[in-house]
């Protein structure tokens, strides 16, 4: 029997079974289809994916590859929001078209010793007391202890647990294309919001750009009807005057703002991640590391029941600290989507107007970075705990440097020698530590500071 089955090889399903393996977990991923996705869902790493990246020293590999802003859009307005400031190093937009970051999570998987098996539909899970048996198109079943749905906004892992996907669906649409450009902009990236409409555009490296105009007259073409080059180069025209003379489409598409998030992340030994647990509007290009640090906070509470070193009730944390966090996402993008689409004279005052204040407020701007990078999510409910630790150089040692095996790390100002906290936990003897001692969990959120005993019992399971 396997120990983990993750239904969708996406790079949620990849990021997972690698961070679940590092522990020591035997996992099994099934992806239905035989050879990867070409073409890019998502194009977009914020600061915390990449800091989760760097926790397991591979941040590098995307940087090598990316293109690198440092301000993100708020509802494609026109001015900007800056990450200059951010307390991270990785102070910038990283633009990496998602086969990228797919072929390197998939390498990174293969590494590790992760088996992934393509071509295999998932079309049922069943519960079985202890375990779980996956079926599949092909016939094969796989029985597991535990099973993790990254399947994407249909999961056939969700409807198989009966939780319901909750919110509202799409009411509209937007085309985007992968095009060339003869007449491109001076940037790698343009936002642009108007009387007309709204415009986002970024280089994918290749001489080949992302396009995508949210024409005001075009919302409610049905999501499902073939889009057309000149369909594409017409709304363009129309948002902003110009189609940058484009041709040669690779992809054509449109997406919708369906907004909905799972009731549950849990249903006994099925859980979800990524899109199978959320999804919304891909204003700010949120999803993908929204579900990646999903995965990051799953992996080492799933490895903690696995090897018994943790009660199963450790896997309620997941919910409970994740799907807030989905949720404000979910809220945020609803907003972006309100000031993008809503032709109302109101609306219109209301985005120039706030248009005006991410210029003029500086506080303001600074929030919504912090928010839309994943810098400020916190799972405490204190001050003392849950809130994410930066890189923190202690004596000439980066914070997570001490990250890369996936384990509980205690940084001690003290002897840490003197630390019985078990062969979980790495004690590390730090100068200039501004505590007396730190907990760091293996996601990079902060699991105690200043003292061990009972504070421990609920973060280790000691």
């Amino acid at each position: 029997m396997r120990e983990v089955v993750v239904v969708g090889a996406g790079p949620v399903g990849l990021w997972l079974a690698a961070e679940l393996r590092r522990t020591g977990v035997e996992v099994t991923v099934l992806e239905r289809l035989t050879e990867p996705v070409p073409h890019a869902k998502s194009l977009t790493m914020h600061p915390r994916t990449l800091e989760l990246l760097a926790m397991r020293g591979l941040a590098d590999r995307w940087l090598a590859e990316g293109k690198q802003l440092p301000t993100t859009h708020f509802a494609l307005l026109d001015n900007r929001v800056s990450y200059a400031e951010l307390d991270t190093k990785y102070r910038f937009v990283l633009f990496l078209p998602q086969p990228r970051t797919e072929a390197l999570l998939a390498e990174h998987a293969s590494d590790l010793g992760v088996e992934v098996l393509r071509g295999r539909a998932v079309t049922g899970v069943r519960s079985f007391g202890d375990s779980v048996l996956v079926e599949t198109e092909t016939g094969e079943t796989f029985q597991s202890r535990w099973v993790v749905g990254c399947d994407g906004p249909s999961s056939t892992v969700r409807k198989a647990a009966g939780i319901e996907f909750l919110g509202s669906p799409s009411t509209l649409s937007v085309p985007l294309g992968d095009v060339r450009l003869a007449e491109p902009p001076e940037s790698v990236s343009l936002t642009v919001n108007g009387d007309n409409g709204a415009l986002f555009l970024v280089s994918l490296g290749d001489g080949r750009y992302r396009v995508s105009p949210t024409d005001h007259s075009m919302l409610h073409v049905p999501k499902d009807e073939p889009l057309t080059l000149e369909e594409l180069k017409e709304s363009t025209r129309r948002v902003v005057g110009t189609d940058f003379g484009m041709h040669d489409p690779s992809y054509l598409a449109r997406f919708g703002n369906a907004t909905l998030q799972a009731a549950r992340y849990r249903n006994g030994r099925i859980l979800l991640a990524g899109d199978a647990a959320h999804i919304h509007m891909p204003l700010g290009g949120q999803g993908l590391n929204l579900g990646m640090q999903d995965a990051t906070n799953l992996a080492w509470k799933l490895a903690a029941v696995i090897q018994g070193w943790a009660p199963e009730d450790l896997l309620d944390t997941y919910e409970t600290e994740r799907h807030p966090v989905g949720a404000r996402v979910l809220a945020d993008t609803l907003a972006q989507t309100s000031l993008v689409v809503s032709t109302s004279p109101e609306n219109k005052a209301l985005r120039a107007r706030f248009n005006e204040l991410i210029a003029e407020v500086p506080a303001l701007n600074r929030e919504l970075a912090v928010q839309v990078s994943g810098l400020g999510v916190s799972y405490g409910s204190c001050g003392s705990y849950g809130w994410r630790m930066p890189d923190l150089d202690v004596g000439g040692i980066g914070v997570f440097s001490l990250l890369r095996e996936g384990r509980f790390v205690y940084l001690s100002s003290g002897d840490g020698a003197e630390l019985a906290l078990g062969p979980r936990v790495d004690v590390v003897r730090v100068d200039g530590l501004p505590w007396d001692g730190v907990l760091v969990r293996p996601d990079g959120h902060v699991g105690w500071v200043d003292g061990v005993g009972d504070a421990f019992s609920g973060v280790l399971g000691l």
